[in-house]
């Protein structure tokens, strides 16, 4: 079983969770001086997201800002990204994450991620999702 049913449920948690990381001035912040404009590709299910930092922007599909790093991955990689389970070095390793650009700028965004990670929870348990919760 896959974390999202379709591209529609990956959207309403992957894009919302960045949208609440830029509604935290602090996050948001470091996330800007990053200067990164990331576009992640998922592949199961099949969708696309661009986050820009700089603007604090997320856009469905490939459009909005230019990507200066791209990532590709599944759903459920990314689920269990927000949920603390995925270390991004070592899943680049495996090849669970394919990733094009200047990979060393998003590994230092990890640490800013990682005060994110409750919000995904609570995110979900506003949802209703205790099934998303336990995967």
């Amino acid at each position: 079983m896959t974390a999202f049913a379709d591209a529609d449920e990956l959207y309403r948690y992957m894009g919302a969770i960045f949208e609440e990381a830029f509604a935290d001035a602090e996050v948001r912040k470091r996330f800007a001086d990053s200067g990164v404009v990331l576009k992640l590709k998922f592949t199961d299910p099949p969708a696309a997201l661009v986050i820009d930092m700089v603007n604090g922007t997320v856009t469905r599909g490939d459009d909005g800002a230019k990507p200066t790093v791209e990532m590709t991955t599944t759903g459920d990689v990314g689920h269990r990204f927000w949920l603390g389970k995925v270390d991004i070095a070592l899943a680049l390793l495996k090849g669970e994450i394919r990733a094009k650009g200047p990979i060393a700028k998003i590994i230092k965004l990890v640490p800013v991620a990682r005060q994110v990670f409750p919000r995904y929870r609570e995110l979900l348990e506003r949802a209703g999702r205790q099934d998303l919760l336990d995967a």
